[in-house]
């Protein structure tokens, strides 16, 4: 009599669940995917200002996340090469792997938005010929920023943003740390959205 009552009550749980998750309404996130150019300025960027420069260092990347009714979440790959600067022998490169919160309303086909997060902030440099020295940095950094998202129809969109970039940690070169050298730079960009 024991085993026959545990049995209906599992199947009445399991109906119960089933019948729940049946019913519940479709979830509101909308997924995108956001491929980026732009450029680094300010800070240790060859640029030393958003407007008026004519050095500027190409910065492309992809974003993708997912937006709800005012909150989303982004995950945000970028790169910039040549980011210190180009001289004869000299390579370098800036990547940044950033996870955004985002304070993203909804306000017809415009999506203003503010996020900050946390991440990876790699850099490379190296002096040529035959690499003679050669400096790889890889560590945490946080940004902020923020934008404004408009879709021009229901899966299309563009968004234009402003962010910037700090290093928790400073740089190092041939094993030595450099007191004071904590990488930080804003970058602007254009990017087209794809919505899903």
């Amino acid at each position: 009599m024991k085993t026959l009552s545990r049995h209906r009550l599992h199947v009445i749980a399991l109906l119960s669940f089933a019948l729940i998750a049946g019913s519940s309404r479709p979830a509101l996130a909308q997924g995108f995917i956001a491929p980026l150019i732009g450029f680094d300025f300010g800070g240790d960027a060859t640029c030393p200002t958003i407007t008026g420069c004519t050095n500027k260092k190409l910065n492309a990347g992809v974003a993708l996340g997912s937006m709800g009714k005012v909150l989303g979440f982004e995950e945000e790959f970028a790169y910039a090469k040549n980011f210190f600067g180009e001289a004869p022998g000299l390579s370098s490169s800036v990547l940044t792997l950033m996870s955004n919160v985002m304070l993203i309303p909804r306000i017809g086909p415009v999506r203003p938005y503010a996020l900050g997060g946390i991440g990876l902030l790699k850099t490379h440099v190296e002096f040529t010929p035959s690499s003679l020295i050669t400096t790889d940095n890889n560590g945490l950094a946080w940004d902020l920023g923020g934008g404004v998202m408009a879709l021009v129809s229901k899966h299309v969109g563009v968004r234009g943003d402003l962010r910037y970039f700090h290093a928790f940690q400073n740089l190092g070169v041939i094993g030595f740390t450099l007191n004071g050298s904590k990488l930080d730079f804003g970058r602007a960009s254009a990017a087209i959205v794809f919505t899903f």
